[in-house]
């Protein structure tokens, strides 16, 4: 497609971006982040399929956005038609920030070196369900009584007219509102003035460069284009995944069905607008039991088999009403009808060679879900095939530089294109970071594990005086370590972040100084920079529990060990290093990890080699007195006058 020459030539202007252009716009020269840009680059001129894995600090958001604008160039120079750039990234954080920071920064450096000759766009692509529709909002309004309706849920409604993403209002809406004004799933709307459909053309715009979305919305446009369906997105010359290590998971998903409480309850308020009122009362009814057990927090001690009995009673419903309804019923809610009974069907029959399973549901509460055993197979058919470059990228898709466990799940074993490179962190590990592993191991199954956990917890954080963040595996080890903690004499601003309680991160970056207990969502995507977590403090290594999965795959190995080893060990090492960055987010940050279990903890432990392959290179002590030593030396005065209060936050 290029020639030796043109291939040279765009290096050296991406050489120019990272030397002379960003520098010169204040952001600094790393070597380690220009070579990953180069590797980039060179997947994207010779259509490869580019793993690459960036340590924290590497910046690897600017790497491949100044290789997509250095590729876009000299595919005009080549003559090659008009096509966007597609990055795809689970975070929505993440994505506004590089339409609002990082391509901005970008541009004006570049604009200003004359590598470009006006600034890129970009447009940022959601699922359906997280805009307005006109026609429903309209509905909606006419519907309430704002002396009755909570003011700010009031308030937000109103301000849905003037705003067609729902995501980052300055009101909150309930989740009832949102399901009542989102754009529905089968969207027929005639209006000529639909903001959503003028939206849609918009991005069909040629002045966009880059197209972005998460994972299920590229998936979703893959399986459209295999089905003959309209494709979701417009067709790219190449597509970016930032975060790819949650595809196989995403795959999951989008290559199965899932069920949870908003889809029983959209289905019935579509029964109810039509007018049929006792088929949405008699759904209502019969699925009155499971969607209590929907509706409750969802954890990784949930299985499948205890929805069986409320979900049969739901599907005899929706059986019923279907034979009642179905030449009457609009074809949207024909269509949703249609495919929840099926749904149903599939999760009660169990059929072979699919993975039933439970899953957290997008707001709180709880899910049920069938998907394909292996995704790799389907994600090689829907993505790998497409004969364009791939850049897949994430601090975490190797161990030890061995990428075989993410190739295997995403279905990359055998392609030939796949090229790998990881790009270490710049951080200096060795420097500013202290492994405590304590000298007398903590024995989980012991009757006094929690007394001696607190202990120990205590201690540490007495010794790093707070600026603590602890990391379970459960939530209900959390809660058991915070009860103790309350019930004791204590210190610290103590915070408890619970499912979804992103607040609670905020207010804890607000006051230095406390101690943080997470679980969950809390081991990736949260950033803690500077000395706010000083002390990272894990007590068990996060193992994955036993699920449907795992006991599927359990299956493939002819031994118990064998399967450890292959399957469960790596799975352990990548949510451990990704635990780790939660506190090294900077080159001046700095830290304690200890690692309480004993399995990693005791000289011959059976996972301590494990544990410190997955981390980097850092000084070990068993020591206390070290762990102190480190923290006087290393932090500020400012650090220990920080305000130290009793009151605790729950």
């Amino acid at each position: 497609m290029f020639r030796e020459l043109e291939k040279q030539n765009a290096h050296k202007e991406l050489e120019r971006i990272f030397k002379e252009m960003l520098p010169a716009a204040g952001l600094p020269e790393r070597p380690a982040q220009l070579e990953l840009s180069k590797r980039m680059l060179a997947a994207m001129l010779e259509n490869h399929i580019a793993l690459c894995e960036a340590g924290t600090g590497i910046g690897k958001t600017y790497a491949y956005l100044a290789a997509a604008l250095v590729f876009n160039k000299y595919r005009r120079l080549a003559g090659l038609p008009d096509k966007p750039i597609c990055i795809s990234t689970c975070s929505i954080a993440l994505q506004e920030a590089i339409v609002k920071e990082y391509l901005p920064t970008l541009n004006r450096a570049l604009l200003k070196g004359g590598l470009i000759d006006k600034p890129a766009m970009a447009v940022v692509r959601k699922g359906k369900q997280h805009y307005v529709c006109d026609a429903r909002l309209t509905r909606r309004l006419q519907c309430v009584n704002p002396e009755k309706k909570n003011p700010q849920n009031m308030a937000a409604l109103q301000e849905m007219q003037k705003r067609l993403d729902m995501d980052g209002s300055a009101h909150r809406l309930s989740r009832f509102d949102k399901r009542q004004i989102c754009v529905p799933r089968v969207c027929d709307c005639r209006r000529k003035n639909c903001r959503y459909l003028n939206f849609l053309d918009s991005c069909y715009s040629e002045k966009y460069l880059i197209q972005i979305c998460n994972h299920n919305l590229l998936l979703a446009d893959a399986i459209h284009r295999r089905t003959g369906k309209r494709p979701v997105l417009p067709d790219f010359c190449c597509v970016i995944m930032d975060e790819v290590h949650k595809l196989p998971d995403t795959a999951r998903e989008m290559f199965g069905y899932t069920l949870s409480a908003a889809d029983i309850e959209e289905l019935g308020e579509m029964l109810f607008e039509e007018g049929y009122t006792l088929a949405a009362e008699d759904l209502a009814g019969g699925a009155s039991k499971l969607l209590a057990m929907l509706d409750k927090p969802w954890d990784e001690t949930v299985e499948l088999k205890d929805f069986l009995k409320p979900l049969a009673k739901m599907a005899r419903r929706l059986k019923v009403i279907k034979q009642q309804l179905q030449g009457l019923l609009h074809r949207g809610s024909r269509d949703r009808l249609a495919e929840l009974a099926n749904i149903c069907d599939w999760l009660l029959s169990g059929p072979k060679q699919q993975l039933l399973y439970t899953a957290e549901a997008e707001g709180g509460g709880i899910k049920l879900g069938i998907s394909p055993l292996n995704v790799g197979w389907l994600l090689g058919y829907r993505l790998w095939s497409r004969q364009q470059p791939f850049v897949l990228t994430s601090g975490t898709l190797s161990v030890a530089g061995d990428f075989s466990r993410f190739r295997e799940y995403a279905g990359l074993l055998q392609r030939y294109r796949v090229k790998e490179f990881v790009a270490e962190s710049p951080f200096d590990y060795e420097r500013n970071c202290l492994l405590y592993l304590p000298v007398k191991a903590l024995d989980y199954k012991s009757a006094n594990y929690f007394d001696e956990l607190l202990s120990e917890i205590t201690q540490l954080i007495e010794a790093a005086c707070g600026h603590a963040l602890i990391l379970f595996n459960s939530y209900a080890d959390l809660s058991e370590v915070k009860e103790k903690l309350l019930a004791g004499k204590w210190n610290y601003p103590l915070y408890s972040m619970g499912r979804g309680t992103v607040q609670t991160s905020d207010n804890f970056k607000a006051r230095p100084g406390g101690v943080l207990l997470a679980a969950g969502a809390a081991w990736e995507g949260m950033d803690f920079p500077g000395d706010c977590v000083s002390l990272l403090i894990i007590p068990r290594l996060p193992f994955p529990l036993p699920d449907a999965k795992s006991e599927q795959e359990r299956e493939e190995y002819a031994s118990l060990s064998e399967f450890i080893q292959a399957a469960i060990v790596p799975e352990m090492q990548i949510k451990l290093r990704q635990g780790f960055g939660r506190a090294i987010r900077t080159e001046a940050d700095t830290c304690v990890i200890a690692i309480l279990d004993e399995r990693a903890a005791r000289e011959n432990g059976r996972y301590r080699e494990a544990m410190q392959r997955a981390l980097p290179k850092m000084p070990v002590t068993g020591s206390l007195a070290d762990v102190e030593a480190f923290i006087r030396a290393v932090k500020p005065e400012s650090y220990f006058k920080e305000a130290v209060s009793c009151e605790c936050e729950k």
